[in-house]
């Protein structure tokens, strides 16, 4: 491809590109910029405490797994 129609076709891209990055979301953590940007749903309320619910949920099955682990092999060892 001659470079009379390769550079302006690469500079036409990079001004796409950067007119995309201006109003493209940024993904779960920060806004957009100006007024392109809105708040991303897990930065609500309501997702942060559906979030916090499901992490202590986690949690306690986490322990009643090792709880569970740790009572079954609590008579053999004392069987030894």
């Amino acid at each position: 491809m001659p470079d009379r129609l390769f550079m302006p076709l690469m500079a036409l891209i990079a001004i796409a590109m950067i007119a995309l990055s201006l109003v493209w979301p940024q993904g779960y953590g920060d806004r957009s910029p100006g007024p392109f940007g809105s708040t991303p749903i897990q930065q609500t309320p309501e997702m942060k405490a559906a979030m916090d619910r499901e992490k202590e949920g986690a949690r306690r099955r986490a322990e009643a797994a090792e709880r569970a682990v740790n009572d079954a092999g609590a008579p053999a060892a004392a069987a030894q």
